[in-house]
Protein backbone atom coordinates (compact mmCIF):
# COMPACT_ATOMS: atom_id res chain seq x y z
CA UNK A 1 0.00 0.00 0.00
CA UNK A 2 3.17 2.16 1.05
CA UNK A 3 4.62 1.66 -2.51
CA UNK A 4 1.07 2.58 -4.61
CA UNK A 5 0.83 5.51 -2.34
CA UNK A 6 4.60 6.48 -2.96
CA UNK A 7 4.37 6.00 -6.70
CA UNK A 8 1.00 8.10 -6.89
CA UNK A 9 2.91 10.81 -5.60
CA UNK A 10 5.81 11.15 -7.70
CA UNK A 11 3.01 11.24 -10.27
CA UNK A 12 0.93 13.62 -9.44
CA UNK A 13 3.96 15.71 -8.09
CA UNK A 14 6.20 14.94 -11.44
CA UNK A 15 7.25 18.31 -13.62
CA UNK A 16 7.09 18.09 -17.58
CA UNK A 17 10.86 17.46 -19.04
CA UNK A 18 12.15 20.92 -19.94
CA UNK A 19 9.63 23.02 -18.43
CA UNK A 20 10.99 26.36 -16.36
CA UNK A 21 9.51 26.52 -12.94
CA UNK A 22 10.63 29.61 -10.82
CA UNK A 23 12.75 29.17 -8.03
CA UNK A 24 13.26 30.60 -4.69
CA UNK A 25 15.91 33.13 -4.93
CA UNK A 26 15.41 34.13 -8.97
CA UNK A 27 13.62 36.93 -9.74
CA UNK A 28 11.52 35.94 -12.39
CA UNK A 29 9.54 37.98 -14.59
CA UNK A 30 5.81 38.09 -13.04
CA UNK A 31 2.80 36.11 -14.81
CA UNK A 32 -0.03 37.73 -16.01
CA UNK A 33 -2.62 36.03 -13.46
CA UNK A 34 -5.36 35.75 -16.45
CA UNK A 35 -3.40 34.16 -18.53
CA UNK A 36 -2.42 31.52 -15.75
CA UNK A 37 -6.09 30.82 -14.85
CA UNK A 38 -7.08 30.51 -18.55
CA UNK A 39 -4.59 28.29 -19.20
CA UNK A 40 -4.91 26.27 -16.42
CA UNK A 41 -9.04 26.12 -17.09
CA UNK A 42 -8.08 24.59 -20.64
CA UNK A 43 -5.42 21.84 -19.19
CA UNK A 44 -8.19 20.93 -16.59
CA UNK A 45 -10.13 19.73 -19.23
CA UNK A 46 -7.67 17.74 -20.60
CA UNK A 47 -6.92 15.90 -17.47
CA UNK A 48 -9.86 15.54 -15.91
CA UNK A 49 -9.10 15.89 -12.78
CA UNK A 50 -12.14 17.81 -10.17
CA UNK A 51 -10.37 18.98 -7.22
CA UNK A 52 -12.85 18.33 -4.56
CA UNK A 53 -13.57 22.36 -3.16
CA UNK A 54 -12.67 25.50 -4.79
CA UNK A 55 -9.84 25.63 -1.74
CA UNK A 56 -6.52 23.67 -2.73
CA UNK A 57 -6.43 20.51 -0.87
CA UNK A 58 -2.58 20.10 -0.34
CA UNK A 59 0.36 22.15 -1.58
CA UNK A 60 0.78 19.57 -4.11
CA UNK A 61 -2.45 20.57 -5.83
CA UNK A 62 -1.34 23.96 -5.41
CA UNK A 63 2.01 23.33 -7.18
CA UNK A 64 0.11 20.93 -9.65
CA UNK A 65 -1.85 23.55 -11.03
CA UNK A 66 0.58 26.44 -11.44
CA UNK A 67 3.75 23.87 -12.78
CA UNK A 68 3.04 25.00 -16.07
CA UNK A 69 2.49 28.59 -15.98
CA UNK A 70 5.82 29.19 -17.86
CA UNK A 71 4.34 27.50 -20.68
CA UNK A 72 2.40 30.13 -22.08
CA UNK A 73 4.70 31.65 -25.06
CA UNK A 74 4.56 35.20 -25.65
CA UNK A 75 3.17 36.51 -29.13
CA UNK A 76 4.84 40.12 -29.35
CA UNK A 77 5.93 39.29 -32.94
CA UNK A 78 2.70 38.13 -34.39
CA UNK A 79 1.57 39.40 -37.75
CA UNK A 80 -1.91 40.12 -37.50
CA UNK A 81 -1.14 42.07 -41.33
CA UNK A 82 -0.38 38.49 -43.04
CA UNK A 83 -2.60 36.63 -45.70
CA UNK A 84 -4.08 33.95 -43.56
CA UNK A 85 -5.76 36.70 -41.32
CA UNK A 86 -6.49 39.15 -44.25
CA UNK A 87 -8.65 36.32 -46.35
CA UNK A 88 -11.40 36.03 -43.58
CA UNK A 89 -14.28 36.13 -45.30
CA UNK A 90 -17.54 37.25 -43.52
CA UNK A 91 -19.00 34.00 -42.01
CA UNK A 92 -15.78 33.34 -39.98
CA UNK A 93 -15.18 36.68 -38.53
CA UNK A 94 -18.95 36.71 -37.51
CA UNK A 95 -18.28 33.35 -35.63
CA UNK A 96 -14.78 34.46 -34.25
CA UNK A 97 -16.46 37.25 -32.96
CA UNK A 98 -19.12 35.53 -31.60
CA UNK A 99 -16.44 33.10 -30.24
CA UNK A 100 -14.25 35.87 -28.63
CA UNK A 101 -17.92 37.23 -26.70
CA UNK A 102 -18.57 33.89 -25.44
CA UNK A 103 -15.18 33.28 -24.03
CA UNK A 104 -15.30 36.46 -22.50
CA UNK A 105 -18.30 36.09 -20.21
CA UNK A 106 -17.33 32.49 -19.22
CA UNK A 107 -14.12 33.33 -17.96
CA UNK A 108 -14.81 36.37 -16.73
CA UNK A 109 -11.99 38.73 -17.89
CA UNK A 110 -12.37 41.92 -17.67
CA UNK A 111 -10.49 44.12 -19.39
CA UNK A 112 -8.05 46.56 -18.33
CA UNK A 113 -7.27 50.67 -19.94
CA UNK A 114 -4.08 49.77 -20.66
CA UNK A 115 -4.83 46.71 -22.82
CA UNK A 116 -6.16 45.82 -26.97
CA UNK A 117 -4.94 43.63 -29.47
CA UNK A 118 -1.82 43.93 -31.51
CA UNK A 119 -3.51 46.00 -34.43
CA UNK A 120 -4.17 48.75 -32.21
CA UNK A 121 0.04 48.89 -31.51
CA UNK A 122 1.45 51.78 -33.79
CA UNK A 123 4.23 49.73 -36.43
CA UNK A 124 6.59 52.40 -35.04
CA UNK A 125 6.89 50.33 -31.67
CA UNK A 126 7.56 47.25 -33.23
CA UNK A 127 10.47 46.30 -30.50
CA UNK A 128 12.76 43.55 -31.52
CA UNK A 129 13.18 40.97 -28.77
CA UNK A 130 16.43 40.70 -26.63
CA UNK A 131 18.43 36.90 -27.08
CA UNK A 132 17.50 36.44 -23.34
CA UNK A 133 13.64 36.93 -24.66
CA UNK A 134 13.52 33.68 -27.06
CA UNK A 135 14.37 31.00 -24.46
CA UNK A 136 10.62 32.52 -23.25
CA UNK A 137 8.85 32.48 -26.64
CA UNK A 138 10.56 29.04 -28.36
CA UNK A 139 7.28 27.41 -28.68
CA UNK A 140 4.78 30.68 -28.83
CA UNK A 141 3.78 29.86 -32.62
CA UNK A 142 2.28 26.11 -31.33
CA UNK A 143 0.60 27.71 -27.98
CA UNK A 144 -0.96 30.83 -30.50
CA UNK A 145 -2.17 27.44 -32.76
CA UNK A 146 -3.78 26.10 -29.43
CA UNK A 147 -5.42 29.17 -27.96
CA UNK A 148 -5.27 32.56 -30.23
CA UNK A 149 -8.23 34.39 -28.74
CA UNK A 150 -7.42 33.77 -25.42
CA UNK A 151 -3.69 35.36 -26.07
CA UNK A 152 -4.83 38.31 -27.99
CA UNK A 153 -6.49 39.93 -24.68
CA UNK A 154 -2.77 39.96 -22.94
CA UNK A 155 -1.52 42.37 -25.80
CA UNK A 156 -0.99 46.52 -24.28
CA UNK A 157 -2.34 49.15 -26.28
CA UNK A 158 1.04 50.66 -24.89
CA UNK A 159 4.21 50.14 -26.89
CA UNK A 160 5.27 46.79 -26.56
CA UNK A 161 8.35 45.95 -24.07
CA UNK A 162 10.74 43.19 -24.06
CA UNK A 163 9.07 40.51 -22.28
CA UNK A 164 12.86 40.36 -20.45
CA UNK A 165 12.48 43.95 -18.68
CA UNK A 166 15.16 45.87 -20.52
CA UNK A 167 17.57 47.29 -18.22
CA UNK A 168 17.50 51.27 -19.25
CA UNK A 169 15.15 53.29 -18.21
CA UNK A 170 12.00 53.08 -20.91
CA UNK A 171 12.72 56.13 -22.44
CA UNK A 172 16.24 55.63 -22.71
CA UNK A 173 16.53 53.07 -25.74
CA UNK A 174 14.18 53.47 -28.78
CA UNK A 175 12.23 56.23 -27.68
CA UNK A 176 11.02 60.06 -28.96
CA UNK A 177 13.81 62.42 -28.64
CA UNK A 178 14.00 64.46 -24.95
CA UNK A 179 11.28 67.14 -24.63
CA UNK A 180 11.85 70.21 -23.37
CA UNK A 181 10.90 69.55 -19.83
CA UNK A 182 13.22 66.49 -19.84
CA UNK A 183 15.94 68.85 -21.07
CA UNK A 184 15.04 71.72 -18.75
CA UNK A 185 15.27 68.70 -15.97
CA UNK A 186 18.97 67.48 -17.05
CA UNK A 187 20.41 70.78 -16.95
CA UNK A 188 19.11 71.59 -13.22
CA UNK A 189 20.94 68.69 -12.67
CA UNK A 190 24.17 69.44 -14.17
CA UNK A 191 24.20 72.54 -12.66
CA UNK A 192 23.68 71.10 -8.95
CA UNK A 193 26.01 68.48 -9.35
CA UNK A 194 28.66 70.81 -10.73
CA UNK A 195 28.49 73.66 -8.19
CA UNK A 196 31.65 73.77 -5.64
CA UNK A 197 29.44 71.90 -2.82
CA UNK A 198 26.38 70.25 -4.23
CA UNK A 199 23.00 71.09 -2.21
CA UNK A 200 21.67 67.65 -1.11
CA UNK A 201 18.37 68.75 -0.31
CA UNK A 202 18.02 70.39 -3.21
CA UNK A 203 19.29 67.15 -5.19
CA UNK A 204 16.88 65.16 -3.57
CA UNK A 205 13.90 67.09 -4.45
CA UNK A 206 14.94 66.82 -7.92
CA UNK A 207 15.75 63.22 -7.69
CA UNK A 208 11.59 62.27 -6.14
CA UNK A 209 10.41 62.28 -9.22
CA UNK A 210 12.93 60.46 -10.84
CA UNK A 211 16.63 60.83 -12.00
CA UNK A 212 17.52 61.33 -15.93
CA UNK A 213 19.82 58.43 -16.84
CA UNK A 214 22.47 60.40 -18.14
CA UNK A 215 23.12 62.25 -14.11
CA UNK A 216 22.08 58.77 -12.59
CA UNK A 217 25.56 57.30 -11.18
CA UNK A 218 27.09 60.57 -9.53
CA UNK A 219 23.63 61.41 -8.37
CA UNK A 220 23.22 57.84 -6.84
CA UNK A 221 26.66 58.09 -5.14
CA UNK A 222 25.54 61.38 -3.82
CA UNK A 223 22.43 60.10 -2.12
CA UNK A 224 23.90 57.35 -0.84
CA UNK A 225 25.94 59.15 0.96
CA UNK A 226 29.32 57.28 -0.64
CA UNK A 227 30.48 60.56 -2.63
CA UNK A 228 31.24 63.80 -0.31
CA UNK A 229 29.44 67.14 -1.54
CA UNK A 230 32.10 68.78 -2.14
CA UNK A 231 33.47 68.56 -5.90
CA UNK A 232 36.92 69.01 -5.05
CA UNK A 233 36.52 65.89 -2.54
CA UNK A 234 35.30 63.47 -4.58
CA UNK A 235 38.14 62.04 -6.84
CA UNK A 236 40.14 61.25 -3.93
CA UNK A 237 37.48 59.83 -1.99
CA UNK A 238 36.85 57.44 -4.60
CA UNK A 239 39.80 56.44 -5.15
CA UNK A 240 40.61 56.18 -1.29
CA UNK A 241 37.29 53.99 -0.92
CA UNK A 242 37.42 51.76 -3.86
CA UNK A 243 41.41 50.95 -2.96
CA UNK A 244 40.01 50.20 0.78
CA UNK A 245 37.40 47.70 -0.75
CA UNK A 246 39.72 45.90 -2.69
CA UNK A 247 42.16 45.69 0.47
CA UNK A 248 38.94 43.77 2.00
CA UNK A 249 39.36 41.64 -1.44
CA UNK A 250 42.91 40.55 -0.61
CA UNK A 251 42.79 40.06 3.02
CA UNK A 252 39.41 38.34 3.48
CA UNK A 253 38.84 36.79 0.19
CA UNK A 254 41.12 33.61 0.27
CA UNK A 255 39.04 32.96 3.46
CA UNK A 256 35.99 31.51 1.75
CA UNK A 257 37.91 28.02 1.88
CA UNK A 258 38.11 28.08 5.53
CA UNK A 259 35.56 26.03 7.43
CA UNK A 260 33.79 28.30 9.05
CA UNK A 261 32.40 30.93 5.56
CA UNK A 262 32.30 27.93 3.83
CA UNK A 263 28.48 27.67 4.26
CA UNK A 264 28.29 31.31 3.29
CA UNK A 265 30.23 30.88 0.52
CA UNK A 266 27.95 27.67 -0.69
CA UNK A 267 24.91 29.73 -0.25
CA UNK A 268 26.10 32.51 -2.17
CA UNK A 269 27.45 30.95 -4.89
CA UNK A 270 24.38 29.12 -5.31
CA UNK A 271 22.16 31.83 -5.36
CA UNK A 272 24.13 34.57 -7.88
CA UNK A 273 23.15 32.10 -10.99
CA UNK A 274 19.04 32.80 -9.64
CA UNK A 275 19.78 36.45 -9.99
CA UNK A 276 18.17 37.73 -12.60
CA UNK A 277 18.60 34.29 -15.01
CA UNK A 278 16.61 35.54 -17.92
CA UNK A 279 19.09 38.78 -17.98
CA UNK A 280 22.31 37.80 -19.92
CA UNK A 281 24.55 40.45 -17.92
CA UNK A 282 23.93 38.41 -15.23
CA UNK A 283 24.58 35.47 -16.50
CA UNK A 284 28.53 36.13 -17.66
CA UNK A 285 30.85 34.68 -15.18
CA UNK A 286 32.91 37.84 -14.77
CA UNK A 287 29.36 39.41 -13.66
CA UNK A 288 29.22 36.53 -11.19
CA UNK A 289 32.50 36.86 -9.92
CA UNK A 290 32.13 40.18 -9.41
CA UNK A 291 28.49 39.52 -7.08
CA UNK A 292 30.24 36.77 -5.55
CA UNK A 293 33.43 39.00 -4.03
CA UNK A 294 30.65 42.01 -3.14
CA UNK A 295 28.65 39.50 -1.25
CA UNK A 296 31.31 37.60 0.74
CA UNK A 297 33.18 40.39 1.72
CA UNK A 298 30.01 42.00 2.39
CA UNK A 299 28.65 39.20 4.83
CA UNK A 300 32.17 38.63 6.64
CA UNK A 301 31.91 42.37 7.80
CA UNK A 302 28.48 42.24 9.29
CA UNK A 303 28.63 38.87 11.27
CA UNK A 304 25.23 40.53 12.99
CA UNK A 305 23.53 39.25 9.97
CA UNK A 306 25.78 37.21 7.82
CA UNK A 307 24.91 36.56 4.04
CA UNK A 308 21.03 36.12 3.64
CA UNK A 309 18.63 34.97 0.40
CA UNK A 310 17.61 37.81 -1.19
CA UNK A 311 20.61 40.10 -0.41
CA UNK A 312 21.79 39.19 -3.73
CA UNK A 313 18.86 41.02 -5.58
CA UNK A 314 19.78 44.08 -3.76
CA UNK A 315 23.57 44.48 -5.77
CA UNK A 316 21.93 44.58 -9.18
CA UNK A 317 20.49 48.14 -9.52
CA UNK A 318 23.54 49.68 -8.29
CA UNK A 319 25.94 47.49 -10.83
CA UNK A 320 23.30 48.70 -13.61
CA UNK A 321 23.81 52.27 -12.77
CA UNK A 322 27.50 52.31 -12.29
CA UNK A 323 27.82 49.55 -15.57
CA UNK A 324 26.06 52.65 -17.43
CA UNK A 325 28.16 55.13 -16.87
CA UNK A 326 30.42 53.22 -19.04
CA UNK A 327 28.20 51.78 -21.89
CA UNK A 328 25.98 53.98 -24.20
CA UNK A 329 23.33 51.18 -24.99
CA UNK A 330 21.35 49.02 -23.43
CA UNK A 331 23.09 47.04 -21.06
CA UNK A 332 21.11 43.89 -20.93
CA UNK A 333 23.29 41.63 -23.56
CA UNK A 334 26.36 43.79 -23.11
CA UNK A 335 29.76 42.02 -22.54
CA UNK A 336 31.39 43.18 -19.84
CA UNK A 337 34.64 41.61 -21.42
CA UNK A 338 34.71 45.04 -23.62
CA UNK A 339 35.33 47.06 -20.53
CA UNK A 340 38.72 47.83 -18.88
CA UNK A 341 40.20 46.17 -15.85
CA UNK A 342 39.78 49.66 -14.42
CA UNK A 343 36.33 50.30 -15.42
CA UNK A 344 35.36 46.92 -14.26
CA UNK A 345 36.61 47.31 -10.56
CA UNK A 346 35.11 50.98 -10.25
CA UNK A 347 32.11 49.76 -11.12
CA UNK A 348 32.32 46.58 -8.41
CA UNK A 349 34.26 49.16 -5.37
CA UNK A 350 30.91 51.04 -6.17
CA UNK A 351 28.16 48.67 -5.93
CA UNK A 352 29.74 47.37 -2.94
CA UNK A 353 29.71 50.48 -0.95
CA UNK A 354 26.31 52.09 -1.74
CA UNK A 355 24.95 48.64 -1.25
CA UNK A 356 26.70 48.76 2.08
CA UNK A 357 24.80 52.13 2.72
CA UNK A 358 21.35 51.38 2.03
CA UNK A 359 21.62 47.70 3.48
CA UNK A 360 22.95 49.64 6.69
CA UNK A 361 19.57 51.18 7.28
CA UNK A 362 17.58 48.17 6.87
CA UNK A 363 19.84 45.47 9.08
CA UNK A 364 17.27 44.40 11.09
CA UNK A 365 15.74 42.83 8.13
CA UNK A 366 18.37 40.47 7.88
CA UNK A 367 19.42 39.41 11.72
CA UNK A 368 18.24 36.58 13.35
CA UNK A 369 14.69 36.09 12.97
CA UNK A 370 14.39 39.06 10.43
CA UNK A 371 12.82 41.10 13.23
CA UNK A 372 12.40 44.44 10.80
CA UNK A 373 10.65 42.21 7.95
CA UNK A 374 8.36 40.56 11.00
CA UNK A 375 7.65 44.03 12.10
CA UNK A 376 6.99 45.66 8.91
CA UNK A 377 4.39 42.79 7.58
CA UNK A 378 2.70 43.62 10.48
CA UNK A 379 2.56 47.13 9.76
CA UNK A 380 1.59 46.85 6.39
CA UNK A 381 -1.53 44.13 7.82
CA UNK A 382 -2.53 47.20 10.47
CA UNK A 383 -2.41 49.77 7.75
CA UNK A 384 -4.41 47.59 4.64
CA UNK A 385 -7.14 47.11 7.52
CA UNK A 386 -7.38 50.92 7.87
CA UNK A 387 -7.32 51.66 4.32
CA UNK A 388 -9.52 49.26 2.66
CA UNK A 389 -11.45 47.08 5.16
CA UNK A 390 -13.09 45.07 2.47
CA UNK A 391 -9.58 43.87 1.26
CA UNK A 392 -7.98 43.07 4.39
CA UNK A 393 -11.56 41.10 5.43
CA UNK A 394 -11.57 39.25 1.69
CA UNK A 395 -7.94 38.01 3.07
CA UNK A 396 -9.20 36.59 6.46
CA UNK A 397 -12.36 35.04 4.63
CA UNK A 398 -9.87 33.14 2.55
CA UNK A 399 -7.39 32.53 5.20
CA UNK A 400 -4.71 34.65 3.35
CA UNK A 401 -1.72 35.88 5.70
CA UNK A 402 -0.13 38.44 5.24
CA UNK A 403 3.28 36.62 5.78
CA UNK A 404 2.82 34.43 3.00
CA UNK A 405 3.31 37.79 -0.16
CA UNK A 406 4.19 40.42 1.85
CA UNK A 407 7.56 38.92 3.33
CA UNK A 408 9.30 38.79 -0.21
CA UNK A 409 8.14 42.53 -0.83
CA UNK A 410 10.40 43.28 2.13
CA UNK A 411 12.94 41.04 1.97
CA UNK A 412 13.76 41.89 -1.81
CA UNK A 413 12.31 45.65 -1.75
CA UNK A 414 9.76 44.37 -4.49
CA UNK A 415 12.16 43.82 -6.95
CA UNK A 416 11.11 40.46 -7.84
CA UNK A 417 7.42 41.65 -8.61
CA UNK A 418 8.35 44.61 -10.83
CA UNK A 419 10.63 44.85 -13.67
CA UNK A 420 14.12 46.24 -12.76
CA UNK A 421 13.82 49.32 -14.74
CA UNK A 422 11.01 49.79 -12.84
CA UNK A 423 13.32 48.82 -9.56
CA UNK A 424 15.61 51.56 -10.38
CA UNK A 425 13.13 54.32 -11.24
CA UNK A 426 11.86 53.50 -7.52
CA UNK A 427 15.02 54.00 -6.18
CA UNK A 428 15.64 57.72 -7.53
CA UNK A 429 12.68 58.06 -4.60
CA UNK A 430 13.92 55.84 -2.07
CA UNK A 431 17.38 57.34 -2.02
CA UNK A 432 15.28 60.86 -2.11
CA UNK A 433 13.35 60.36 0.79
CA UNK A 434 14.09 60.17 4.18
CA UNK A 435 14.64 56.78 5.40
CA UNK A 436 13.31 55.46 1.92
CA UNK A 437 13.99 51.84 2.10
CA UNK A 438 13.21 51.31 5.67
CA UNK A 439 10.15 53.71 6.39
CA UNK A 440 8.44 55.13 3.24
CA UNK A 441 8.72 50.97 1.62
CA UNK A 442 5.92 50.65 3.69
CA UNK A 443 3.53 52.88 2.15
CA UNK A 444 4.64 51.74 -1.08
CA UNK A 445 3.80 47.95 0.10
CA UNK A 446 0.47 49.18 1.03
CA UNK A 447 -0.20 51.32 -2.53
CA UNK A 448 0.92 48.14 -4.75
CA UNK A 449 -1.63 45.65 -2.75
CA UNK A 450 -4.54 48.70 -2.85
CA UNK A 451 -3.69 48.87 -6.64
CA UNK A 452 -4.66 45.60 -7.62
CA UNK A 453 -7.81 45.30 -5.15
CA UNK A 454 -10.22 44.90 -8.09
CA UNK A 455 -8.06 41.37 -9.16
CA UNK A 456 -8.13 40.33 -5.21
CA UNK A 457 -11.87 40.51 -4.84
CA UNK A 458 -12.44 38.65 -7.94
CA UNK A 459 -10.60 36.08 -6.78
CA UNK A 460 -12.81 33.47 -3.97
CA UNK A 461 -10.60 30.92 -3.09
CA UNK A 462 -7.09 30.46 -1.33
CA UNK A 463 -5.21 29.00 -4.64
CA UNK A 464 -5.93 32.27 -6.91
CA UNK A 465 -5.45 34.66 -4.61
CA UNK A 466 -2.02 33.43 -3.82
CA UNK A 467 -1.69 32.85 -7.46
CA UNK A 468 -2.50 36.26 -8.14
CA UNK A 469 -0.35 38.25 -5.22
CA UNK A 470 3.18 36.24 -6.23
CA UNK A 471 2.67 37.10 -10.22
CA UNK A 472 1.40 40.01 -10.36
CA UNK A 473 1.34 41.69 -13.96
CA UNK A 474 3.28 44.25 -13.97
CA UNK A 475 5.92 43.26 -16.71
CA UNK A 476 4.82 45.93 -19.41
CA UNK A 477 5.10 48.66 -16.23
CA UNK A 478 7.03 51.52 -17.11
CA UNK A 479 8.34 55.08 -15.65
CA UNK A 480 3.89 56.15 -15.69
CA UNK A 481 3.25 53.79 -13.56
CA UNK A 482 5.83 53.70 -11.09
CA UNK A 483 4.72 57.19 -10.91
CA UNK A 484 1.60 56.81 -9.85
CA UNK A 485 2.37 54.16 -7.43
CA UNK A 486 4.75 56.93 -5.26
CA UNK A 487 2.37 59.28 -5.72
CA UNK A 488 -0.17 57.04 -4.08
CA UNK A 489 2.00 55.74 -1.06
CA UNK A 490 3.68 59.59 -0.41
CA UNK A 491 -0.50 60.54 0.00
CA UNK A 492 -0.82 57.23 2.63
CA UNK A 493 2.47 58.40 4.14
CA UNK A 494 1.26 61.60 4.41
CA UNK A 495 -2.26 60.81 6.01
CA UNK A 496 -0.66 58.14 8.38
CA UNK A 497 2.95 58.41 8.78
CA UNK A 498 2.69 61.12 11.44
CA UNK A 499 -0.40 59.49 13.01
CA UNK A 500 0.59 55.82 14.04
CA UNK A 501 -2.80 55.37 15.91
CA UNK A 502 -4.95 55.76 12.63
CA UNK A 503 -3.67 52.67 11.57
CA UNK A 504 -3.99 50.73 14.64
CA UNK A 505 -7.22 48.95 16.10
Amino acid sequence: MAAENSKQFWKRSAKLPGSIQPVYGAQHPPLDPRLTKNFIKERSKVNAVPLKNKKASSFHEFARNTSDAWDIGDDEEEDFSSPSFQTLNSKVALATAAQVLENHSKLRVKPERSQSTTSDVPASYKVIKSSSDAQLSRNSSDTCLRSPLHKQQSLPLRPIIPLVARISDQNASGAPPMTVREKTRLEKFRQLLSSHNTDLDELRKCSWPGVPREVRPVTWRLLSGYLPANTERRKLTLQRKREEYFGFIEQYYDSRNEEHHQDTYRQIHIDIPRTNPLIPLFQQPLVQEIFERILFIWAIRHPASGYVQGINDLVTPFFVVFLSEYVEEDVENFDVTNLSQDMLRSIEADSFWCMSKLLDGIQDNYTFAQPGIQKKVKALEELVSRIDEQVHNHFRRYEVEYLQFAFRWMNNLLMRELPLRCTIRLWDTYQSEPEGFSHFHLYVCAAFLIKWRKEILDEEDFQGLLMLLQNLPTIHWGNEEIGLLLAEAYRLKYMFADAPNHYRR
